[in-house]
């Protein structure tokens, strides 16, 4: 929030807060009566509980340092990304890949997570916002890299051979986490965080990596 206008939001708080108006108030007055002013504006409704308004460490450090626009020392980004390493959950069954016929329509789909939602109903990985990920969908968004030839690139003919293992399980723990391979990714922490089943995530796992793929049998430009 820009600083002036949260001062001049805050102040008249403040000084009705203040025992006596010849008290001058600080900074920390204005930024407690600020923070009080935005929880007390939250209320539960549906899915949306009030846990929201308690950020993880990870959120609150990367916030810390957009907000000063100044990136993370190395020490705290580590620190972060093994805490957030150790989330990552590999399925049970130790089976990877699901149907990547499933993982195009997860992918396309932003339903979900919202205070009209249903806890129970599934969500959509929303992957087009931020990706291109096959040339048949003209509509996608551009702030992730491309992931067309994503396995191919990767030298993955076979998910199921031990030479593919590696980036295997590289893509199930980025799908899960970013975060444990980048301190402050925005992408999205779609395992860690629920918002795909495991499942789903199979689905994903396969569009990305299955050579049958739509995104591995198409040429990029």
């Amino acid at each position: 929030m820009n600083k002036s206008l949260l001062l001049a939001l805050s102040a008249p708080f403040v000084l009705l807060a203040l025992p006596s108006c010849s008290v001058q108030p600080t900074a920390a007055d204005y930024d407690r009566m600020a923070q009080e002013m935005m929880k007390n504006s939250f209320v539960a409704r549906g899915i949306a509980t009030m846990d929201r308004l308690n950020p993880d460490q990870a959120n609150d450090l990367c916030a810390q340092a957009e907000v000063a626009g100044q990136q993370l020392d190395d020490k705290t980004a580590q620190a972060i990304q093994a805490a957030q390493m150790k989330t990552i959950v590999p399925p049970a069954d130790g089976r990877f890949l699901g149907d990547w016929r499933e993982g195009e329509l997860i992918a396309q789909s932003g339903r979900g997570l919202t205070w009209t939602d249903v806890a129970t109903a599934a969500s959509g990985g929303n992957c087009f916002n931020c990706h291109q990920i096959t040339k048949a969908e003209i509509s996608f968004g551009t702030l992730g890299p491309s992931l067309l030839n994503y396995g191919r690139l990767r030298g993955v003919t076979d998910p199921n051979s031990p030479e593919a293992r590696p980036i295997v399980e590289y893509t199930w723990g980025k799908l899960s986490n970013p975060r444990a391979y980048n301190a402050c990714s925005q992408m999205p922490r779609a395992g860690h965080k629920g918002i795909l089943t495991q499942d789903q995530m199979r689905h994903v796992m396969a569009l990305l990596l299955d050579p049958e793929s739509p995104v591995n049998r198409e040429v990029a430009n």
